[in-house]
């Protein structure tokens, strides 16, 4: 039997072409198509674009497929011709081949050494060197097997979250499933029943397993587009996390006091942005796998729709416009909007405790306290004594101050023109007239007269603005004339 496959490490993959490649028309119509033990034995060749069907081909079942007990089978689809392949900020995706018409995966479990931002790192557990895990990318009808490894010290399960499956493969421990035991390798096998974005994750102690990184999302595009052709389309996966300061392993113990919040495992300012050309069409599909808390993920400067749930798409009749979105834990949200606003916008949690970092948790209450000639007296004793927080955290960027190890300030990033105040569960939206990649193309330059600034004291004076006059006064004033 010949073994076909086809490698897809790059988002972007060609298919070279072969001289001595079996038609595929030849090979469906003498049904020879098996699923055989042999799915991981050695590449022989990629298949030629010939080979495979044009987006005109029919859905019908694969032939072979009742043979061996398939329902809705079709041939693989393509990235590139079938869909537009999702972009990870941060992330991965994991990459597939083909084997006798099945999209074969590997899933390891191991530990990993993560990075949450610039400054902080921790030992998590997470898959194929990613926390969180690369993203399983496929398309409705495909036929995929998943082989997962366990590298872990402890046992565990792959269950596909939102995913519809036959009930043995669904991945809970003990109910579905024996827990796959340290150097074990299970196979997960099924159709694609639908599309739409879900998510996987261990499902044996997963208070542990998911507090330590265990998470990915699972995109599945839809085997005929539908609605307007999307241009961009981001894959985020929300997260929360207890690092102690200084400590070398995040506690997935912890139930209510995060201190880092993560968009696709990085916070603020260790998060990539997303660039965008002017008019393109962008898709952002957002899962939430935090322990305890929903995300009301807010984006400036757009309005966008909700067009898809973890339950699948929305009718458009039921859609309606939107500036911040909802996710709840252990669901998915789909967005859609036309970026026709150039500029740099934020987009971030709304719940303002998930934009700070770390060492913004247990901070004693400073604001408005006057200290005074403290510092002076405290600094006899200890030199590098200062005290923080009397006027916010905004300052906490600015200070260049030495934090204890494996830790980050509470909030702070190098913006444009100043610090940027935020950190956590924070990201930017770049969009741009002009772009000669998709590459960070650094900071928006604001055309003339279209940037908030010092208000000149002409102006002032032409608006009848008197910045001394006591308020209240003011305002009667313009009550009265009003």
């Amino acid at each position: 039997m010949t073994e076909r496959k086809i490698e897809t490490s790059a988002p972007h993959a060609t298919l070279a072409p072969s001289s001595d490649a079996l038609s595929r028309r030849r090979v469906l119509g003498t049904g020879a198509i098996t699923l055989a033990a042999s799915a991981l034995t050695t590449l022989t060749r990629p298949v030629s674009a010939a080979e495979l069907p044009t987006p005109s081909t029919p859905l019908a079942p694969t032939p072979g497929a009742a043979r061996i007990g398939v329902k809705d089978w079709l041939g693989p689809g393509q990235p590139g011709r079938d869909y537009q392949p999702v972009v990870v900020p941060n992330g991965a995706k994991l990459p597939w081949k083909v084997v006798d018409g099945v999209k074969v995966f590997h899933l390891v479990a191991e530990e990993v050494e993560h990075e949450y931002a610039p400054g902080i790192k921790a030992h998590c557990w997470g898959y194929n060197g990613h926390v969180h895990g690369p993203t399983i990318e496929a398309v409705e009808r495909d036929r995929i097997r998943i082989y997962v490894t366990n590298r872990l010290s402890a046992p565990t399960t792959l269950h596909c979250h939102g995913i519809l499956l036959e009930n043995g493969m669904d991945g809970v421990g003990g109910l579905n499933q024996k827990a796959i035991q340290p150097g074990e390798t299970f196979k997960y096998e099924f159709t694609l029943r639908q599309s739409g974005m879900g998510m996987y994750h261990s499902h044996h102690d997963e208070m542990t397993q998911m507090g330590l990184g265990m998470t990915g999302l699972f995109v599945i595009h839809p085997r005929r587009p539908r609605g307007p052709r999307v241009d961009r389309d981001f894959a985020l996966m929300l997260h929360e996390w207890k690092v102690n300061v200084g400590a070398a392993r995040p506690d997935p113990n912890e139930m209510v006091e995060f201190n880092l919040l993560t968009i696709n495992g990085k916070a603020f300012p260790g998060t990539d942005a997303l660039v965008v050309k002017k008019g393109q069409r962008v898709r952002l599909r957002i899962g939430n796998l935090s322990a305890m808390d929903h995300h009301p993920i807010h984006l400036h400067g757009y309005q966008f729709k909700v067009t898809e749930t973890d339950g699948g798409a929305i009718p458009e009749s039921a859609q309606w416009p939107e500036t911040t979105v909802l996710v709840p834990v252990g669901s998915t949200r789909t967005v859609e909007f036309t970026a026709n606003e150039p500029g740099d916008w934020a987009m971030h949690c709304h719940m303002t405790h998930h934009v700070m970092n770390q060492m913004g948790h247990g901070v004693p209450n400073m604001i408005g306290v006057k200290p005074g000639n403290l510092d002076a007296k405290v600094q006899r004793v200890l030199p590098s004594y200062m005290t923080m927080g009397q006027t916010g955290m905004a300052d906490m960027g600015e200070m260049h101050m030495g934090v204890p190890k494996n830790s980050i300030p509470m909030v702070g990033g190098r913006g444009k023109h100043d610090i940027i105040t935020m950190g956590g569960m924070f990201t930017i939206l770049k969009v741009r007239e002009e772009l000669a990649s998709y590459a960070d193309p650094g900071w928006y330059e604001a055309p003339a007269g279209t940037m908030a600034q010092a208000a000149p004291h002409t102006d002032l004076a032409h608006d009848g603005i008197d910045v001394d006059a006591p308020s209240k006064a003011w305002a009667d004033s313009n009550v009265r004339s009003g």
